[in-house]
């Protein structure tokens, strides 16, 4: 009679095991496996070893609160002669003396999330269960099979293993850059995600429900969007635009997700202070990855926000220029939203692929503050029926918009002035730090066939039809131009270029203004001038009028977007017609400069060397250097200045990094003061691995 085989060491091997399921960037002390892909665990038994045709092994994986075969989050299965691919499998993989090693695999559409692992063994006359420990399964983009697949390799070390990113920001003439460090390896960010699962309502409702829905990306996509913003449950963050940041920390401060998910776990949930649009969509985004979703973030230039989905954006403006308050459909010199990779078994065959996923609380969707997953297809080609919310990104990219001006008497008059949304959609290159213009995956070129078949389509399911437009040519052209360098600090000058290309000459009354205004297109005090009662246009000829926008106005008021908008109009004395023009312009940081000090190498010591020179003719005070950076430093390292920084004078600190994993890292730096907020820069560090 054969004696109870008994385990007395179980090792999930996560080192070998995590780096064949690309999850090696998390270390070693956990095992990450991705589902429909095998693991090996090594088994050792004492006092006797496994023996063939004597012993029957069984493993039971379980997952969430109630476990039910039923609803997919438990498996019962015996270890056999081969794996079964497409369910719950194990087999042996060698039998060494008392050692043994299993090979494991999970179907490709099983529930991602937190495992409990048990081994069952039995003899004719003995059973005996022991647990083995834990792992987390994520999705793998790796696996033909699962509704993540992502075929091109450098696609998926972008989308789902690269942790530290650009977001773009600025304006469509100025783009910006920022940097950011999605960590979406480091220590604690796995766990905070599937928090953020666990602290969704529908889990706390129906936790048997909600885990049962963990094998669908859409379900977690829908989830994520819903959770990273905090206005009906307990989400991630706070949102605030209103540049009052004094109980919490401004939205320009972050430079990474992982200060901002290790925040809201540590402080029991509750929304972290405080989110703009990026911060919003470069968390999902981070959160997205560690869950095994590919997922970029994307920047829309002069978005459009349609409250009253009727695919028009109506502006109004005083004679002087300035928005008046009392509408509700917006414009945002950008947004920023994440795009998401996966199979939507849930739609008609030709919307798999990329899809919107919005965290920024705008509008509610059932019920909801999110938005997606919205097919990037059925944007582009106006399917305003397929889910989920493809209507109000599709005006985010597509709204007509239309200028009033409210004149003093109380009438209004319509602006000739034509505005284009959705322009110059960016998001990070493949493998560099580049911007990749995608604009043509969500529209069709103005005035193509194309553009004219998905606007009559749309305008099927607007809730106002719109008529086509017609773009034609009007006979005074307007534009504004400006000045090389605009800098923090210092005056520049911004022009209005006006073309009278008609055959006879023009009267009218010109005014041209510069306020501060933020990335939403709240604009501040005027900060420069100039109305000229009678402007005099010559036939077929060209005048210019420039405006000199000082420091001394703009730099108490302007916002930390760092940005100024300038309107020009020109009413025409002889037919009463408000030509517009508006440009926001981006006034430039200084630089940080980052100098690595050393030889990059694993495990050796590095310092780098950070500075800032303070371009303002005043004295910076309160300034310190904040440091970040994926698998090179442990949370963040802050050095602050003692003394104040004088114009012209260098703020210059070393901080010590202890660089743990190979391959290219970035590191990300934040300045501020009591005049420079959220200045970035970054550096990328290549790390040299330790001699084999």
């Amino acid at each position: 009679m054969a004696e109870a085989l008994i385990l007395e060491n179980c090792d999930f091997d996560c080192g070998t095991n995590n780096r064949n399921h690309h999850t090696a960037d998390a270390g070693c002390t956990k095992l990450i496996v991705r589902r429909g892909q095998a693991f090996e665990i090594k088994l050792q038994f004492s006092p006797r070893g496994y023996e063939e045709g004597v012993d029957q092994l069984a493993l039971i994986a379980q997952t969430g609160p109630c476990p039910s075969e039923d609803f997919g989050t438990e498996a019962h299965f015996k270890v056999t002669d081969s794996l079964q691919e497409g369910e719950w499998s194990a087999t042996i993989s060698s039998v060494d003396g008392e050692n043994l090693v299993l090979s494991v695999i999970s179907p490709p559409d099983a529930r991602i999330g937190k495992y409990a692992l048990s081994l069952e063994t039995s003899t004719e006359t003995t059973e005996e269960s022991c647990n083995l420990g834990e792992f987390f399964l994520l999705f793998n983009p790796w696996c033909p099979e699962d509704s993540v697949y992502m075929e091109d390799d450098e696609q998926r070390t972008e989308y789902v293993v690269t942790q530290h990113g650009i977001i773009f920001q600025g304006t469509n003439d100025s783009i910006t850059t920022l940097p950011w460090n999605f960590g979406q390896f480091e220590d604690g960010i796995l766990e905070a995600s599937l928090d953020v699962l666990d602290n969704n309502p529908r889990f706390v409702e129906d936790s048997t429900t909600d885990c049962t829905q963990r094998n669908d990306p859409v379900y977690i996509s829908r989830v994520v969007s819903a959770m990273v913003n905090c206005n009906d449950d307990n989400g991630i963050l706070y949102g605030r635009w209103d540049n009052v940041y004094g109980d919490g920390i401004s939205p320009m401060f972050w430079m990474g997700s992982v200060d901002i998910l290790r925040r809201w776990k540590k402080r029991s949930c509750q929304a972290v202070r405080y989110g703009q649009c990026w911060v919003f969509a470069a968390v999902a985004c981070s959160v997205l990855r560690s869950l095994g979703i590919p997922a970029r973030v994307i920047t829309n230039y002069y978005s459009a926000h349609d409250t009253n989905s009727n695919l028009v954006i109506e502006q109004y403006l005083d004679d002087q220029g300035k928005k008046q308050k009392k509408q509700k459909d917006m414009i945002w010199n950008f947004h920023c939203w994440v795009e998401a990779w996966m199979n939507r078994l849930d739609l008609p065959e030709g919307y798999d692929g990329w899809q919107v996923v919005d965290p920024t609380p705008q509008e509610k969707s059932d019920g909801v503050y999110c938005c997606g997953p919205a097919p990037v297809l059925a944007i582009k080609e106006g399917d305003l029926a397929i889910n989920y919310d493809v209507p109000f990104v599709f005006a985010e990219v597509n709204a007509d918009v239309i200028y009033y001006i409210e004149q003093k008497d109380g009438t209004v008059r319509q602006t000739k002035y034509t505005a284009k949304v959705g322009q110059k959609i960016s998001t990070k290159a493949v493998g560099k730090d580049s911007r990749e213009d995608i604009t043509h995956n969500y529209k069709y070129p103005e005035g193509s066939e194309d553009e004219r078949r998905v606007f009559e389509k749309a305008n099927e399911h607007a809730a106002v039809p719109r008529a086509q437009k017609e773009l034609v040519p009007y006979a005074v052209d307007m534009k504004i131009k400006v000045s090389e360098k605009m800098e923090k600090g210092s005056d520049f000058d911004v022009f209005a270029v006006i073309s009278n290309n008609t055959e006879e000459d023009k009267e009218g009354r010109f005014m041209i203004c510069a306020r501060p205004t933020s990335y939403t297109g709240d604009v501040g005090p005027e900060c420069g001038m100039k109305d000229l009662l009678n402007l005099s246009l010559q036939a077929n000829s060209e005048k210019t009028v420039p405006l000199k926008v000082l420091y001394e106005k703009y730099g108490s008021s302007l916002t930390q977007d760092n940005m100024i908008k300038v309107v020009a109009m020109l009413r025409d004395s002889s037919s009463n017609d408000i030509l517009l023009a508006m440009r926001d312009i981006q006034v430039k940081n200084p630089d940080i400069k980052v100098r690595v000090l050393g030889e990059p190498k694993q495990q050796r010591k590095l310092v780098a060397e950070i500075s800032l020179t303070n371009p303002l003719s005043e004295p910076l005070v309160g300034c310190s250097f904040t440091v970040e950076g994926a698998g090179l430093t442990e949370g963040l390292v802050v050095k602050d200045l003692d003394c104040p920084v004088e114009p012209g004078q260098e703020a210059k600190v070393r901080v010590d990094l202890m660089p743990q994993l190979s391959g290219l890292r970035k590191l990300v730096v934040n300045f501020d003061s009591d005049r420079l907020q959220g200045v970035k820069g970054y550096k990328n560090v290549i790390i040299a691995p330790l001699p084999k």
